[in-house]
């Protein structure tokens, strides 16, 4: 059984070495165990056709077998249970118990985990298969330990290694569901699905023949993918379009980028996305800043917002560009002596050293937490926005048979100041539901929360997650909006709207635009006229729906980062971070004073971090 890699996610694993470390570095929270290691963290968000963003949460479910006789699947899923109870054995040893040593007691308890499955398989109520029953058994066996350590099937294991490429083999479209129909959300150019012309808000309503309908997304982005050069058939409904459109599709090589957005926002001030980390991030992140640089980048907001994590070693990279060399990025520590290792700043990219500002959420976990924690420790740069996830596990991968995988935690990470990120987890239902708030707003008089200090002397709080150094709440919607949005009404507006339409970037939703939006409401039964109108009349609404209405137009017609910079002004958190660059500024030149006093001896040093405090 040998462990595949290292995970900094904030559900699950992932894969390969950070710089400077041996085979297993921990990402977000995952190792690999043996032969080849790599780290990972966890993420979430839009779907690219073809593949590109899936969210791992939560351990997969168990699927039926199709395609197996009865009597071929007995033989393999009896060996499958066998495979189980040494693994649960195995996992026991290592938690310090010495059942390896207990053959009889290990072999009698072998023989009534096999007994049990029979049992099961022969007399349960309804048809059950043996693969479910061994499946929910191992489910069963690891939710017991902790949150994040999980059993990965075939098919959840391949969507794993896959999600940490660089790039896939498909079309090179956004998609989602929209009004239940899987939707094309924006082509992305020059990629054969821009080619051919599909278009916003084209409905994809079969594939190769078979109906849309029935599929997820997820499911229908893996019939869209395929090896290199082949060709899928797509049919599509096109809005003002009578009949359907069918084309036929050659699959070429899409790029996987996890920087988003980069962009200058002002003459001085750059804005970069991270979605997750995968193998090309750091290597996107170097070269969008240098990118922004040569656009005149003096201010840089850092947006990790809804990043659940991915490959450590790329957390790590990106982290390298931001702080001095030869600063510790983070440390892992856990039962036995491999899972204790330290990693540094190697220096192999100059520091930003410039006002830094870093935006984060309650969607920000693992790898993005690693990252913040790393900036906020060093002073480097500011946190804003609202308390992390607070994912600070980390585990080790190992390939099962069968195709299966093993996500283990062997090891907890800690920031350079020692804070340990991982939220308490003694009751599942309050760490998944975010019932404890993620600790709330810690302060001096709070008497559970560890306080720990950045380079500078400044108080940080441990408890789990990152503690914002400026706590920005996310602006909350008015229900009718939540309702348009969740209704997909927007998007559907424009798409209508747009068609036949001229549009060019300096549009602006008029009056007019406003009251076709408003018949439009009525019409798609979001309201009745009088809701419509009572909505419509409050000026927050109409603002909001303004700019998102220039979101969705931006994203169809010239691409998803003119859509970003058209709901960016919207943003009261963006907004936030633009209004503290003079305090980032400040906090900067007191690193640099630092570092000076530092390099003028010990008892300086001291006293300005006395004077700081």
């Amino acid at each position: 059984m040998g462990s595949w890699a290292t995970l900094a996610e904030g559900r699950r694993p992932a894969s390969r070495p950070a710089p400077g470390a041996g085979a297993g570095a921990p990402v977000d929270g995952v190792r690999e165990s043996a032969a080849r290691s790599s780290p990972l963290l966890q993420q979430s968000a839009a779907r690219p056709v073809g593949g590109s963003s899936h969210v791992a949460s939560g351990g997969p479910r168990p699927t039926g077998l199709s395609g197996y006789t009865r009597q071929t699947m007995k033989k393999s899923w009896r060996t499958v249970a066998l495979t189980v109870f040494a693994l649960t054995v195995l996992v026991g040893s290592w938690a310090g118990d010495d059942l390896m040593a207990l053959n009889d007691e290990v072999q009698s308890n072998v023989r009534l985990y096999t007994e049990l499955i029979e049992v099961a398989h022969a007399n349960y109520g309804e048809e059950i298969a043996y693969r479910d029953l061994v499946y929910a058994s191992i489910q069963g066996m690891l939710r017991s330990l902790d949150p994040h350590t999980s059993f990965l099937s075939r098919e959840a294991y391949e969507s794993m290694r896959d999600k940490q490429q660089s790039h896939f083999y498909g079309l090179g479209i956004f998609v989602g569901q929209r009004n239940g129909q899987l939707t094309v959300i924006t082509p992305i150019p020059g990629t054969p699905a821009a080619e051919k012309g599909m278009q916003t808000g084209d409905i994809i309503s079969a594939i190769d023949g078979e109906p849309t309908e029935e599929l997820s997304v997820d499911e229908a982005i893996r019939k869209l993918k395929g090896p290199k050069g082949t060709e899928v058939t797509v049919t599509l409904l096109r809005p003002g379009l009578d009949e359907p459109i069918d084309l036929v599709i050659q699959r070429a090589e899409i790029p996987q980028n996890t920087v988003q957005y980069a962009y200058m926002m002002t003459d001085e001030v750059g804005y970069l996305n991270i979605r997750d980390f995968s193998r090309s991030t750091g290597s996107e992140v170097a070269r969008s800043l240098q990118s922004l640089k040569d656009q005149g980048l003096q201010k840089l907001i850092l947006d990790l917002r809804f990043n659940g994590g991915g490959l450590l070693d790329q957390a790590i990279q990106v982290a390298d560009q931001l702080v001095p060399g030869k600063s510790k990025i983070v440390e892992t520590k856990g039962r036995i002596p491999s899972s204790f290792e330290s990693y540094f700043s190697t220096g192999t990219y100059q520091a930003l050293d410039m006002p830094l500002i870093v935006l984060v959420n309650g969607g920000s976990a693992s790898a993005s937490e690693i990252l913040a924690g790393a900036v906020q420790d060093h002073d480097v740069g500011l946190v804003v926005g609202s308390p992390t996830w607070g994912k600070g596990l980390v585990q080790t991968v190992y390939s099962l048979s069968q195709g299966a995988g093993l996500a283990l935690t062997t090891a907890r990470y800690y920031t350079p100041s020692g804070r340990l990120i991982q939220r308490d987890y003694s009751s599942y239902w309050d760490y998944y539901t975010g019932y404890d708030e993620n600790g709330g707003e810690p302060g001096n008089d709070d008497e559970d929360v560890e306080v720990f200090t950045t380079d500078l002397g400044r108080k940080v709080f441990g408890g789990g997650g990152i503690t914002p150094d400026h706590k920005v709440e996310a602006d909350e919607l008015a229900p009718f909006l939540q309702k348009v949005l969740a209704r997909s009404g927007f998007f559907t507006f424009i798409v209508e709207y747009g068609a036949g339409r001229d549009i060019t970037e300096s549009w602006q939703p008029d009056e007019q635009t406003l009251q076709a939006f408003g018949e439009f409401l009525v019409r798609e039964e979001f309201g009745d006229q009088d809701e419509v109108a009572e909505a419509l009349a409050d000026p927050d609404v109409v603002d909001y729906a303004r700019h998102r209405m220039r979101f969705e137009m931006f994203n169809g017609r010239f691409g998803l980062e003119a859509g970003h910079r058209a709901l960016a002004v919207a943003d009261n958190q963006i907004q936030a971070a633009l209004a503290l660059f003079d305090e980032a500024a400040a906090l900067l030149e007191q690193r640099r004073a630092w570092k000076q006093d530092e390099s003028g001896g010990e008892g300086a040093e001291h006293d300005r971090v006395a004077a700081l405090r």
